[in-house]
């Protein structure tokens, strides 16, 4: 609604007789406009003891009171909003508050500040020569021989891009790819290596980003045909820290439309285990590329299950972090209390590496924060407390406790409250569904899918304000349950993953492969990986990361890839 439109309903209301409105309506109309001019400091509370005659259904012309406030409500400014503009409260995933967590790691003689770097261990043996073995090498493989020139950038570059003209037409994981920019990267990274310049683990190596991010000379088309055209002409955060490390950008991956499923404006992204499966969302392109080989590893994100599932789905290793470990600036915003950025990489390590260089405070993501992170490749599990879901798998639980932990039951989670994801995602999409300020009616006609997704940011406008703060109020007491289900533990394994709950209350989670055999959506049956999760308590995504690496250490599960020839 435009300011004349504002200014013109607040005159009605207060410029009718006392016959025609009720009483009750035009003293709500006269104290909501007087308490917004007093909180702008623009009129004195002293005047409306002198005002009665306002109350009583005088006219604006009956005084100075009405005079002020009308002038008040024409200086409003309405600002335009899109999709990212943060909003001035902002979710704190530690029950209480930021300071608190701050606090509580001083006092534990830990600096909440610290960052810590992985080392990469050398090279040993023989260097491969098939491109095919070298394109699905972990990341911290590929780092070695970068760092150690048995490959240059240079090659990696043509072995990544040549896969993914290759395979993309088939899965449609890619949106955009970026030949002219991968290349020029690529050729900066060879440059700077051979002058004895090597930026770390990730100096040289390919990767694709979900196409909700912003990137500089290509659009963002969030999965929409609708944007199918836009462009952003600004890095977002993750890609400019990603750029800073030295990585190769090589190609926007596909996202299902506006961050759900895995169909977009071209169809389906596919997994690269079996054809006929879709490879889940909306993380899919990150999904099926990493998996397929495309890129080295790439950057997802989750509001309710867009990481977890689609790795679980391709068989990956995956982080979603803490909220607000990672920022969001430059993506596409679904919610300002739920949305996280994280590493899908093939093997833990990877993701610790590349969590390593893309967490931390950004102050153009005002709910992100700074926490140590210490991934330890060999860390004593015995020292950790680990609890497990009855339906965690039951190898993965014994591996453990060959390595050295003690698993016991996990105590029962809360259930999860009402989310509240409707109303921030209306919200954010507020400028796309009714870019007039007034909402236009439903076509006919439309099939049944065609009228969700025509409907489905409409919702969200029903409710009512004192319900999404209700919202808030009760998602604040499960996050204090949980906390209590969690005192003690410092992670448990979950068959089923827990995404509701922990999306909501914002516990990291990490994705890793246990075994191969039967598995599919829908009951379908095909051998490919099998995955499970762990969920850490809060900010203890480097636990989490290194009791998954502890595991994968001694299995080899991960190892396996899909034959797409």
């Amino acid at each position: 609604m435009s300011e004349t439109h504002e200014t013109a309903g607040e005159g009605a209301v207060d410029g009718v007789g006392a016959g025609a409105v009720d009483g009750g309506i035009r003293r709500r109309g006269f104290l909501k406009v007087a308490a917004a001019a007093t909180a702008a400091g623009a009129l004195d509370p002293r005047t409306l003891v002198a005002a009665g005659t306002v109350e009583a259904g005088a006219s604006r012309t009956a005084g100075p009171l009405a005079a002020q406030t009308a002038r008040q409500a024409s200086q409003e400014e309405v600002i335009p909003l899109r999709n990212g503009e943060p909003p001035a409260l902002q979710f704190q995933a530690y029950p209480g508050g930021t300071g608190a967590l701050l606090e509580k790691y001083w006092r534990a003689g830990m600096n909440p500040f610290e960052r810590t770097p992985i080392e990469i261990e050398p090279w040993q043996g023989t260097v491969p020569t098939s491109e095919e073995e070298v394109a699905f090498l972990p990341v911290h493989r590929l780092a070695a021989l970068v760092r150690e020139r048995h490959l240059s950038p240079m090659e990696l570059y043509d072995i990544y891009m040549e896969r993914m003209k290759r395979y993309d037409p088939t899965l449609l994981c890619a949106v955009t790819i970026l030949e002219g920019r991968g290349r020029e990267e690529a050729e900066q990274a060879e440059s700077e290596i051979r002058a004895g310049e090597w930026r770390g683990p990730l100096h040289g190596i390919p990767w694709g980003v979900k196409d909700l991010f912003s990137t500089v000379g290509a659009r963002t088309t969030w999965g929409s045909a609708a944007f199918q055209t836009q462009m952003i002409e600004e890095d977002a955060e993750v890609v400019r820290r990603l750029g800073a490390a030295g990585a190769v950008l090589i190609a926007k991956l596909a996202t299902g439309e506006f961050a759900r499923g895995d169909r977009w404006y071209r169809g389906r992204t596919l997994n690269p285990w079996n054809l006929a499966w879709g490879s889940s969302g909306s993380s899919a392109g990150p999904g099926s590329a990493t998996a397929a080989g495309c890129v080295a590893f790439s950057i997802g994100t989750e509001t309710r299950g867009s990481i977890v599932s689609p790795s679980r789905r391709n068989g990956l290793s995956a982080l979603r972090p803490t909220f607000g470990r990672v920022s969001r600036y430059g993506g596409m915003v679904l919610s300002w209390s739920m949305d996280k950025t994280g590493p899908m990489c093939r093997t833990i390590e990877d993701c610790a590496l590349v969590f390593n260089e893309i967490h931390g405070a950004d102050e153009k993501d005002p709910a992100s924060i700074t926490m140590p992170f210490r991934f330890e490749r060999e860390p004593d599990l015995g020292s950790l407390s680990i609890g497990y879901m009855e339906n965690a798998p039951r190898s993965f639980i014994e591996k453990l406790e060959e390595l050295g932990a003690r698993p016991r039951l996990m105590r029962d989670l809360p259930a999860q409250s009402a989310s509240s994801l409707g109303a921030q995602s209306a919200s954010a999409f507020d400028f796309h569904v009714a870019p007039d300020g007034e909402l236009p009616p439903v076509p006919e006609g439309l099939s049944e899918s065609e009228r969700r997704d025509f409907t489905r940011f409409r919702g969200g406008r029903d409710g009512l304000a004192m319900d999404y703060v209700h919202a808030q109020r009760r998602r604040h007491i499960v996050m204090k349950r949980m906390a209590e289900a969690m005192d003690g533990f410092d992670m448990f394994v979950t068959g089923s993953g827990e995404v509701g709950l922990t999306n909501e209350t914002g516990h990291p989670a990490a994705v890793v492969q246990y075994g191969f055999g039967p598995a599919g959506p829908e009951g379908e049956e095909a051998d490919q990986p099998l995955t499970t999760t762990l969920i850490g308590d809060l900010f203890t995504d480097d636990k989490i990361l290194s009791v998954a690496h502890a595991f994968q250490s001694a299995t080899d599960w991960h190892t396996r890839h899909p034959a797409l020839d």
